[in-house]
C-alpha cells in the first residue's frame, strides 16, 4: 500500500472517529511531514487525498481545515431539509427573499399556468451548524399556500406544504453542475467560479396539479446525490 495512502487513512480515521473534528485545522504540512518522518511530496499526496474525498479543505492564508462529513442525499421525492432532519444534522436556514408577484414566462409554462396569475417566489440559504450548504430557489402558485403565514426558517418548505393538506406524490427533476455566479460564491463561502451542483424540480400534488418549482444549488465539497440503479 502506498505510504501516501497509508497516511491519508490514519487521518480519515482520526476524522470519522472524531479526533479531529470539523473546523480544526491540521498542521502544517512542512511541520507535519517533519514530525512524521516523511517527505513532503508523500503528505502533500495524503493531504489531496483527504481533499479530493471532501473530508478537508485547503483555504489561503488558514490551511487545511477539517470539514463536516458530506450529505449523500439519495434522489428521492423529500425535502433537503427532512433529509438533514433524518441524519440528526441540525440544519438551520437564513431566509433571503420573499415576494409575491405575477409569474414570468418559464414559471408559469413549468406550474401550468396563466402568464402573470400570482406566485409566491422565496430563496433560502439552507446551513448545516455555520456551515453553508445550500441555496434554495422556490416558486409556488399563490393559491395553493400563504407562505407569508409561516416562519421558514423555522419549518421546511415541504413539511408546511403537508400542513396544508398539499401532498406532493410526483417530480420531474434535473440534475447538474456549472459554475457559482459571484453571489451564489459569497453565500456558499466559494470562489467565484468554482463549482455548484444544481438540482431542477417541479413537483405536483396528488391531484395532478404542479404546486412547486425548486431550483437549487449546493456545495459540491459538503453534498452529492447517491442512485441505485437495476439491470432490466
Amino acid at each position: 500500500m502506498p505510504l501516501y495512502f497509508q497516511v491519508a487513512e490514519q487521518l480519515e480515521r482520526a476524522i470519522t472517529d472524531g479526533e479531529l473534528l470539523p473546523g480544526e485545522r491540521i498542521a502544517n504540512e512542512i511541520a507535519l511531514a517533519d514530525s512524521l518522518g516523511l517527505s513532503r511530496p508523500t503528505l502533500r499526496q495524503a493531504i489531496q487525498t483527504l481533499v479530493d474525498k471532501g473530508l478537508v479543505v485547503r483555504k489561503r492564508g488558514v490551511g487545511t481545515l477539517v470539514v463536516s462529513s458530506q450529505i449523500r442525499r439519495s434522489v428521492d421525492l423529500t425535502s433537503l431539509y427532512d433529509d438533514l432532519v433524518a441524519e440528526a444534522r441540525s440544519p438551520r436556514t437564513e431566509l433571503l427573499g420573499l415576494q409575491r408577484s405575477a409569474a414570468r414566462p418559464v414559471e408559469a409554462a413549468e406550474l401550468q399556468l396563466s402568464l402573470g396569475t400570482p406566485v409566491w417566489r422565496v430563496r433560502r440559504l439552507r446551513l448545516v451548524g455555520d456551515e453553508p450548504l445550500a441555496l434554495l430557489s422556490n416558486t409556488i402558485p399563490a393559491d395553493v399556500v400563504d407562505l407569508e403565514a409561516v416562519d421558514l426558517t423555522a419549518v421546511g418548505l415541504y413539511a408546511f406544504l403537508r400542513s396544508c393538506a398539499v401532498n406532493i406524490r410526483v417530480a420531474h427533476q434535473n440534475i447538474g453542475a456549472r459554475r457559482a455566479s459571484a453571489s451564489e460564491a459569497r453565500s456558499l463561502a466559494l470562489r467565484r467560479g468554482e463549482p455548484v451542483l444544481t438540482m431542477r424540480r417541479t413537483a405536483f400534488d396528488d391531484g395532478g396539479r404542479a404546486v412547486e418549482v425548486g431550483s437549487h444549488a449546493y456545495r459540491p465539497d459538503l453534498y452529492s446525490f447517491r442512485t441505485t440503479l437495476v439491470a432490466r
